[in-house]
């Protein structure tokens, strides 16, 4: 019976599909996104010694019980929860549902002291199934190995900070970034020998981009499927700060992952 139920939800809420359309904004200069328009967005928060809730890092549903983030994210030392279906981090938000992990399992080959070596993906298995609203949605996984054009228009979502040393915003923010193709963003010039072919590269202008608490949340892309499709993980921006010139957001390919990703999520 559960399971069917679960096929009426897939059915009634395909992935990818928000039932809230998304806007164009930005994200470090900051404009709104319409509420709800990127649903599968997740919030991973820590639990401090106060016993306070704080936003971390973003991620991505891409199952009913599992949440995609960056590996950078985790701590062993921290205790986490999740938090879906969320617009205003501070209100309180009928349809949002905060889970906790049942399991966090980062990238066998992830390097915590380097960040540019890649793999900087962990999946978090949440302690139950979520149930899919018009709030809370899957994003859809892209195709293995697939390689988006230079300049394909996507948007990176998040509550990251809105300057380099600037506050944190309470909405959710969203960006629109160009991607920057593997043989452009490996020149000197611009991210060098930082930036892996698992990795993808997106904005540069010196004007759009994702910042400190961006990480871990979704490049949102939408080919030519219709459906929006995460195409990356938030990795890394410059030291200099988060909208330098030729030093666009860096985030992790999805697609090099496909593989892991369904092995992991089989396995549990």
């Amino acid at each position: 019976m559960l399971r069917c139920l679960h096929c009426v939800l897939f059915a009634a809420f395909s992935c990818g599909v928000p039932s809230y359309k998304p806007k164009a904004s930005r994200i470090v200069g900051g404009e709104d996104a319409n509420p709800y328009s990127w649903p599968w967005q997740a919030s991973l928060q820590y639990s401090s010694s106060s016993g306070k809730w704080h936003h971390t890092c973003g991620g991505s549903l891409i199952a009913t019980n599992w949440v995609m983030t960056a590996a950078h994210c985790i701590s062993s030392s921290r205790t986490y929860r999740v938090y879906l279906g969320k617009h205003s981090l501070s209100a309180s938000e009928k349809g949002s549902i905060a889970v906790s992990p049942e399991k966090i399992i980062i990238h066998p080959k992830w390097d915590s002291s380097s960040v540019s070596s890649g793999n900087d993906i962990a999946l978090i298995k949440l302690s139950k199934h979520v149930t899919l609203s018009d709030k809370i949605q899957l994003v859809c996984l892209p195709k293995a190995n697939s390689i988006l054009a230079s300049n394909s228009p996507c948007y990176a979502t998040g509550w990251g900070r809105l300057q380099t040393d600037g506050a944190s915003p309470d909405i959710l923010q969203q960006g629109r970034l160009l991607v920057v193709d593997y043989a452009t963003c490996s020149k000197s010039s611009w991210w060098g020998s930082s930036v892996k072919s698992s990795m993808v590269c997106a904005g540069g202008d010196g004007v759009i981009s994702s910042c400190k608490g961006d990480s871990g949340g979704p490049l949102n892309c939408k080919p030519s499927s219709g459906k929006w499709e995460v195409h990356g993980i938030g990795s890394f921006v410059s030291s200099s700060g988060c909208n330098t010139y030729h030093k666009p957001t860096v985030f992790t390919r999805v697609s090099a992952f496909n593989d892991w990703i369904a092995q992991v999520s089989s396995a549990l």
